[in-house]
């Protein structure tokens, strides 16, 4: 027969076990991670972070291939079908809408465009305000000294969307870097 102080201490190990257990399911369904391989080897490609990658579908659609925004972005990387079609076709890439939906497709354009972004803006940040606002609207920023005061770097945007959707992505990609 167990003692009163080691069945105590046997209820609280069970209890940390289970609450660990809760954590850790909470943290997955919060920061889930499919399609492991197909972002590591495209990050890789483009010698992006998949870390990076991953926060940023996160962020655009919760990992859901299926997603489609109020606007219209479709996939994983929430790509615009008129975006979508011209990386492909600047990359030589087939293109129809519905491959949008599939997530090694999506993914290679969403970092195709995160690379073209990072090549024209020079800034991580001002890149990834770019894939959320749009690329025109970014360089109208940049001119701007309200949010810009080297014509780079942002300091803000008029968008608190786009300043959110950074802060999230930036936070994301912390989490992410532990899993990969």
């Amino acid at each position: 027969m167990m003692s009163k102080i080691a069945r105590g201490i046997l209820i609280f190990v069970i209890l940390i076990i289970l609450i660990c257990a809760l954590i850790a399911g909470v943290f997955f369904y919060f920061f889930p991670l499919k399609y492991k391989d197909e972002i590591i080897s495209t990050a890789n490609k483009f010698n992006i972070s998949p870390a990076l990658i991953a926060g940023i579908i996160n962020a655009e659609s919760g990992f859901d291939e299926r997603a489609v925004s109020n606007v219209g972005a479709v996939g994983l990387m929430q790509l615009m079908p008129e975006t979508a079609e011209y990386i492909a076709s600047k990359s030589g890439l087939e293109y129809s809408p519905e491959m949008l939906y599939t997530p090694e497709y999506n993914i290679l354009l969403g970092v195709t465009y995160i690379s073209e972004l990072l090549s024209r803006f020079n800034d991580l940040d001002t890149a990834l305000c770019a894939y959320n606002a749009g690329p025109n609207k970014v360089a109208e920023w940049l001119k701007n000294a309200e949010y810009s005061t080297d014509g780079i770097h942002l300091t803000s945007t008029p968008y608190p969307a786009t300043n959110y959707y950074l802060a999230k992505i930036k936070q994301n990609t912390e989490i992410y870097k532990k899993r990969f």
